[in-house]
């Protein structure tokens, strides 16, 4: 269905508006994805604080123009939608359209992204999905600095079992 002009100007200045304030944007393929798995991920995305929208690619390049974003922008094919933060999190919008990518591979796929400022493409944008959360890091990082200490904790318990 064709868009009028009116309608067309609103979405292109709301793309404007995430391109300007998003952390990082990935640039999705969806065709063959379902209402119901649609929704279902957008609510998930958004218990993350990640948003998804839907955009002509005529509209969206227009306005990735109109950012200057350096870099070589990655092939847009297919039917596209933006999945984004603004939030502090630059790596969740990757991060949760990588759990569905997984779940559905026929239906969706990651075409690339911008990040830190930058285009990067499909393979740089799912090796920035795989890196864990911060809260999961910190839990690693305590864990390898914890090991140490068990260790020696238990060697002790067994010097004080073997001499009592």
């Amino acid at each position: 269905m064709a868009l009028s002009k009116d309608k067309k100007k609103e979405i292109f200045e709301k793309l404007e508006t995430i391109l300007k304030n998003a952390k990082s944007v990935v640039f999705v393929n969806f065709h063959g994805l379902g209402v119901a798995e649609t929704t279902a991920m957008r609510s998930e995305l958004a218990e993350q604080d990640v948003s998804y929208t839907v955009a002509k690619k005529t509209l969206v390049k227009r306005a990735l123009s109109g950012a200057k974003v350096p870099g070589d922008m990655p092939e847009l094919s297919g039917e596209l939608a933006l999945v984004y933060t603004s939030g502090d999190d630059e790596i969740s919008p990757a991060r949760g359209i990588h759990t569905f990518v997984k779940k559905h591979k026929d239906s969706i796929s990651i075409l690339g992204g911008i990040f830190e400022g930058s285009f990067i493409g499909k393979e740089a944008m799912t090796d920035i999905a795989l890196i864990p959360s911060l809260e999961t890091l910190r839990a690693q990082f305590v864990n390898i600095i914890n090991s140490p200490i068990q260790g020696l904790a238990v060697a002790l318990n067994e010097v004080a079992r073997s001499k009592s």
